[in-house]
Formats: structure tokens, sequence, C-alpha cells
């Protein structure tokens, strides 16, 4: 006889009112949110609750906190993500990868982020430890798809599960149709929103959209502020980048502060076009600094949203 599925974890009572991702889609209003990354040293952390405190001045919808390569961050992503939710005003969102991870740690870790009251997940596949290029080799008791992680999380309890969208398709896709089949597969599963991976071309995020339209699909900005980071980003994800601001920031590299200045400006262009196109909400990939995000919500004319009227600063 096979074992008897868990039964569903509920969240405390205390913990209980964070909203759910998809009921503040379906207000039908932009939602504006930002992305963290777990700290690896003492100076990290630092860093990263800075960035929290001067962002959640802002009243973004939702945040996020990422799972690194091959899941090398597990603990600490679920600790400061647990912490955005019981110390911070904050809605947070936990990722989920299926990599290096066997069926039981999955459910654990489920249930973990249950406990602290996140109930908004990510549910990815994630790249190969080592190596993120290389080959996926899954292990015997994990699981081989996101869309089998999205029905985990959904059968564990009362989750609200967001996927990743790639608007140049995903690198180890050979095509776009083969790419499009994959993620609506993944949102079929259960996914109540999808988020981009970063991209410097609105129509490449148009054309994702009008090809799978089941679910909300949010997209991931990423403001140039280094372009050394830039270039390892786009190494990682292939991404297309417009030869001409690509130069311009090249042009400028040594200055930092020209760089921020420019790449600033072309993600509030960017955000400006994709606002007037009807998209569901902005996620900003911070890096954990919070002066590019913050700029970008005053050149859009957010400060009357959130009531912020506290002073940019590095």
């Amino acid at each position: 006889m096979p074992p008897r599925p868990p039964r569903p974890r509920q969240p405390g009572p205390k913990l209980a009112h964070k909203p759910l991702i998809r009921d503040l889609l379906a207000q039908r209003r932009p939602t504006f949110s930002v992305e963290f990354f777990p700290p690896k040293t003492d100076v990290d952390e630092q860093r990263l609750w800075r960035a929290v405190r001067q962002l959640e001045q802002l009243k973004p919808d939702f945040v996020s906190v990422t799972y690194g390569a091959g899941g090398s961050t597990r603990d600490r992503t679920i600790r400061v993500t647990g912490q955005l939710a019981t110390e911070t005003t904050l809605v947070p969102m936990g990722h989920l990868t299926a990599v290096n991870h066997s069926r039981a740690e999955l459910r654990n870790l489920i249930g973990g982020y249950l406990d602290v009251g996140v109930r908004n997940i990510l549910a990815v596949r994630g790249d190969p430890p080592g190596d993120p290029n290389g080959p996926w080799i899954p292990r015997d008791d994990g699981l081989t798809y996101a869309r089998e992680l999205v029905e985990m999380v959904r059968s564990a309890g009362d989750f609200c599960v967001g996927v990743a969208a790639f608007p140049e398709k995903h690198p180890r896709s050979t095509d776009v149709e083969t790419d499009t089949r994959h993620f609506v597969a993944k949102c079929r599963a259960g996914a109540d929103f999808a988020i981009t991976n970063m991209f410097f071309y609105p129509e490449d995020y148009l054309a994702l959209r009008d090809r799978a339209p089941d679910v909300p699909i949010i997209p991931g900005i990423m403001p140039v502020t280094n372009l050394r980071l830039i270039d390892k980003a786009i190494e990682l994800s292939g991404c297309r980048i417009p030869p001409d601001f690509y130069d311009e920031l090249d042009r400028h590299r040594d200055d930092k502060e020209a760089v921020r200045e420019i790449g600033v400006g072309y993600a509030i262009s960017m955000c400006e076009r994709l606002l007037a196109e009807g998209v569901p909400g902005l996620h900003f990939i911070t890096l954990n600094y919070s002066r590019a995000t913050r700029e970008i919500y005053e050149a859009l004319g957010l400060g009357s949203r959130s009531g912020s009227t506290a002073p940019i600063t590095a």
C-alpha cells in the first residue's frame, strides 16, 4: 500500500494575514515588487537589510528572495524570507528550486515556508550546481520538471505559486515553440502567475505574452548599474541587449556614475513602454541595493502611491 500523503499544513493565525499575490493581481492594477538575494557575509547582511528598510518605505506589493545556483543558498534564503515575513511589513515570496533536492526535502522546505507564514512561492527547476550551463542530471528521488514542483506546492496547502518565464526562451530550449509548450504546461499545472528573467527588448516580453496568455506574466527589470555584473548575467542567461545601449555603457565603463545613470534611464523608458502596454506589474531585480529602484519609482510617478518622501541615497 502506498504511503498516505502528508496532511496539508496551515499557517499559524498570527501569520496568516499576508496577502496572496494572485489576489493582488486580481485587483487589475500594476503591482510593483522587488527581488533580493541572500547574503553570504556579515557585510552583505548589512547591505541587504539597509536595502530592505529603504525599499520598505515604497510599500512594494511583494518582495522575493532568490535561491543560489544549485540550491547553494537554501538555508539563508529561507531564513531571510522568514525574517521578512515576521519582522517587516513586507509580503515575501520564497523561491524554491528542485535541483539537488529529494522529494522529501522539498516537502519539508514547503512546510518550513508555511510555518513562517510564507504562502507565496516561486517554483523553478533551477540550474545544475557548479556549472549553471552544464547538463541537467535529475536525482532518482527528486523532480525533473518545474511543473512537478508546481503540483507539489499546490498539493501542500493554500499556496500561491509563481513560475519563471523567458521572453527570449529558456537557454536550454531548442526553439521558441518548444519553450512555449513547456511554459504553458507548468502554468496549467497550477501556477497563478509568472515572473520573467531580465530582458532589454520590450518586444520580446510582449511576444511571450501573446504566445502564452494563460497567467499574468510580470516582467523582471534589472537596471544596469554595473557593467561587469551585467556582462556576467548576459553570459548566464543568454539575453540580448541592444547594441547601441551596450556601446553607450561600454564607452563609460570606467565611470560608475555615468553607467548607473545610463542604465537607470534605459530601465525607466522600458518600464514606461511596458506600463503603457498594460503589464500586470513590474518586478525589480535590486542586487540588494535600493537607489536605482527608488529612482525608477520616482521617475514613474509612484511616490504618491506609497506616500514616501524619504530621500534617495546610495
